[in-house]
Order: structure tokens, then sequence, then C-alpha cells
């Protein structure tokens, strides 16, 4: 993996779990010195984040993180709804032996988390982790650059209400079943299990706003 390509997963985990706040100006110099990378590799992995809709650069002005609009939930649930299923059930379909062991053991390792007292910023990293896991899976590329970028603002939404959100541990134990009904081949239950998941999102959010 390149410096760029590094520095560009660093920068999208920050924008994506608001450590870098939406409207905050990214001062490349700063970050280099913070993520230990050459100025160089930043500034190609702060392209590659304006086209994933996460930073906006301005002629004169400077780069800054995209701003969180709540009235952005529906377009890109309508998005999710469709299309999340269809990675999951492809996942089901299509899956490697190898691959079905792997996810077989992160929903081991889902249901034994203690997703009550674990931080909840943390409990988002380990969504994060599991539906990057399926979106392989499915093992189509272009499906999973598009499920990537709308799961990507999606939880910067949900991580601006992360705090007043009574489900978050709920949400994350949601995908134990989600992966054993891939893991285990049956793709009806694998799209249901998703569309209740990604519906269940937007609502909680919805309840508070």
């Amino acid at each position: 993996m390149s410096f760029a390509d590094r520095a560009y997963l660093a920068i999208r985990d920050k924008l994506i779990m608001l450590d870098i706040r939406p409207g905050e100006a990214i001062v490349e110099s700063e970050l280099s010195a913070e993520l230990q990378f050459g100025r160089t590799p930043v500034r190609e992995a702060l392209k590659r984040l304006e086209a994933d809709r996460l930073v906006v650069s301005y002629p004169r002005r400077g780069t800054f993180s995209t701003g969180v609009d709540v009235a952005d939930l529906r377009h890109i649930s309508q998005i999710r709804v469709n299309l999340e299923p269809v990675a999951a059930r492809t996942a089901a379909e299509v899956a490697s032996s190898a691959t079905r062991e792997h996810l077989a053991r992160l929903a081991d390792d889902t249901h034994a988390l203690d997703a009550v007292d674990v931080d909840r910023t943390e409990l988002m990293r380990w969504d994060h982790k599991v539906h990057r896991a399926i979106y392989r899976a499915a093992g189509n590329p272009h499906l999973e650059d598009v499920l990537v970028r709308y799961y990507n603002l999606a939880t910067r939404i949900y991580c601006l209400f992360l705090d007043r959100l009574p489900s978050v541990a709920d949400h994350v134990e949601e995908h134990t079943n989600l992966l054993r009904a891939i893991a285990a081949g049956d793709a009806d239950t694998a799209a249901a299990v998703t569309l209740e998941h990604v519906m269940g999102f937007e609502k909680s959010v919805r309840a508070i706003v």
C-alpha cells in the first residue's frame, strides 16, 4: 500500500468519525505532521476525498471538511436500502469458502462483543469493519465503491448524533445474524436482515431530530 493510500485511509477515518469536524479547515502541513506523512501523500489523499464528497476545496480559501446535512439522509438511505441488500444477497451467493469462514468468525466476534459497555465511537468502527467485509465479499468492486461512499456519508450523520442515540449497541449486534446468514449462503435472509438494518438506522436518527 502506497503512502498516499495510507494517508487516504487515515484521513478518511478521521472525517467519517468526525475527529475532523464538519466545516473544519484542513491544513495540509498540520495533518502531515500529525499523521507523519509527507505533504505529497496528504495532498493526493485530499484530492481523492474530495471525489468522495468528504472534503471540499475553494480557490484561495483552502480545503475544508464538508458539512453534514441531516436532510441528505433521505437521499442517502434511498440508495442504501436498494443496494445494501444486493451486496448481502450477492455475498451469500458467491463468497468463497475462505470468505465465509472469515465472516463466520466476524459474526462470533460481534456476538461476543460486550456492546453495551464498549465506547460508542469504537462500536461505530466495528460497524465500519463489518460493512466493509460484506461489501468486499460480494465480489463486485463497482458495487463496493458505491456502497463505501454512501456508508461513509451515512456514518457521518450517525456520528453527529451518536451521544443521543439509544440503540447503538443493538444496531451493531444486528450484524451477528446478518454475517451468519451470508456465511451460511442464506441469500434471502441476508437481504431481508440488511434491509431492516438500514431502515432501522434511518428511523433511529429521524426519531431524535
